[in-house]
């Protein structure tokens, strides 16, 4: 599709994190751009704030009457909409244009120089900070984010003449497929999304498949270790923080929330670098991040000014309050693996300090297939808080709740049990020292809250 010939675009589901980046990308570009979400969230005021308007209910009727001309427009939804959705249905029937989320990534990052992130977890972290380090260089960067970006405020990066696209490339419904990225990076593969792929195996082949798009000469960097297979004629690099790669960490420090190291590369080493990435995953986030940025050529100071100015990602290890008295941490993570590697840094940045941990389920299907691992990961934090699953685009599942995560825990009794609205009341008697919020749900709509009653209990007003 020639998307020069395309006036207008609609988004349905346009306050996701993914769709929303390439709505602004397709605004920016001069196009008229609206679109529809089922919630009003600050991203979709922003939005609208800047010439997208988005309105809340699934009515055909609230459809802009520029946007009912099929010859001009392209209609672009997420694969979470259910069959029944109204306004789909309108745009299936009336013939118009239909496009998947990551259909309208491929295009718009077909023939540029890209580079596409993936990895069940880690990847919004690492196309992050890449597109940061990448955006110093003189030909700049364009990257559609999973994340906002603390840095520029934003999930759309758009800097430089000649800029490299960064990809974030989402394995869910194998929307990575539809990318054919110049370099790739693969940052882990576990087990996840299973409803989609069944099991481990067709996850593995997806990823295998995702590979396979590389050009020849392509470049390849991905975590030691991973089960992936690369066609013959690309360029494959390994990272590890834990065994000899081809990029690893030396003479590494970890001191106050803070990574100080020297990068050993192909071409040598690299020395002083210093990342605020808390923890061993991000520390391995930062040496892949720094890796395919040196691959691409960026110079040494541009990797040390990059690294040490890379200030983060929403909700990923965000810190809300980081006192004596208390620290109060949000951050995503969904899955077994996350959940490890998030209360593990917690733990080496705060050593001998007391974590409690609120933590919402995200999927029914997630949480059945991993209930045991979660349990094991829940166990790390000294006192577990459990709320209600977050359906998202489920359905209940019989016999499945965030109970079924507590039976498997190490003393399940002590586990305290309660409704999102309800977590105020539960943390009242509870002695706080490390505060974290954790899950993909809505459980970041209670941060300002959490934050303002910590702030008047701990007199930090």
């Amino acid at each position: 599709m020639d998307l020069n010939h395309i006036q207008r675009i609609y988004f349905l589901g346009a306050g996701g994190i993914g769709m929303s980046a390439l709505a602004r990308y397709i605004h920016r570009l001069g196009k008229e751009v609206a679109g529809y979400d089922r919630t009003c969230t600050p991203l979709t005021m922003e939005l609208a704030g800047e010439g997208i308007p988005v309105h809340y209910s699934d009515d055909p009727a609230l459809i802009p009457q520029s946007f009912r001309d099929k010859e001009n427009t392209l209609v672009v939804y997420t694969p979470a909409l259910p069959g029944t959705h109204a306004e789909l249905n309108y745009f299936k029937k009336a013939g118009f244009c239909l496009m998947k989320r990551a259909e309208l990534l491929g295009e718009v990052s077909r023939g540029r120089p890209s580079v596409a992130v993936a990895g069940t977890h880690g990847k919004t972290s690492v196309s992050t900070l890449l597109a940061h380090l990448l955006a110093t260089t003189e030909n700049g960067c364009t990257a559609f984010l999973g994340g906002i970006s603390k840095n520029y405020g934003n999930n759309l990066i758009m800097t430089g003449q000649n800029p490299w696209f960064v990809l974030e490339a989402d394995e869910f419904d194998r929307s990575f497929l539809r990318l054919y990225p110049a370099h790739a990076v693969v940052t882990s593969m576990d087990a996840d999304h299973l409803d989609i792929y069944g099991d481990y195996r067709q996850l593995q082949q997806a990823f295998n498949e995702f590979v396979s798009h590389l050009p020849p000469g392509g470049i390849l960097l991905m975590k030691k270790g991973l089960p992936v297979e690369y066609p013959e004629g690309i360029r494959k690099y390994t990272y590890s923080v834990k065994e000899d790669a081809d990029f690893t960490p030396e003479n590494r420090q970890y001191r106050k929330g803070k990574w100080s190291f020297d990068l050993k590369t192909p071409g040598g080493q690299i020395s002083r670098l210093m990342s605020g990435n808390p923890g061993k995953a991000g520390l391995e986030n930062a040496v892949a991040s720094a890796a395919m940025a040196w691959l691409l050529g960026a110079g040494m100071d541009e990797l040390k000014s990059g690294l040490d100015s890379f200030e983060g990602v929403k909700r990923r290890f965000d810190f809300h309050i980081r006192t004596a008295d208390v620290v109060y941490m949000d951050d995503y993570a969904h899955h077994p693996e996350e959940l490890k590697a998030c209360i593990e840094a917690v733990r080496d940045s705060f050593p001998g300090r007391k974590i409690t941990g609120i933590f919402q389920p995200h999927l029914y299907t997630r949480t059945r297939d991993f209930a045991t691992d979660f349990a094991r990961s829940l166990d790390l934090l000294d006192t577990c808080i459990l709320v209600d699953i977050y359906p998202a685009r489920e359905e209940p599942l019989p016999g499945i709740t965030a109970d079924t995560i507590r039976q498997h825990m190490r003393n399940p009794e002590a586990v305290i049990r309660c409704r999102k609205e309800d977590i105020i009341p539960a943390l009242k008697p509870l002695e706080l020292e490390v505060l974290l919020t954790l899950g993909a749900g809505d459980i970041d709509t209670l941060v300002t809250d959490i934050k303002k009653w910590l702030q008047k209990r701990f007199e930090l007003l």
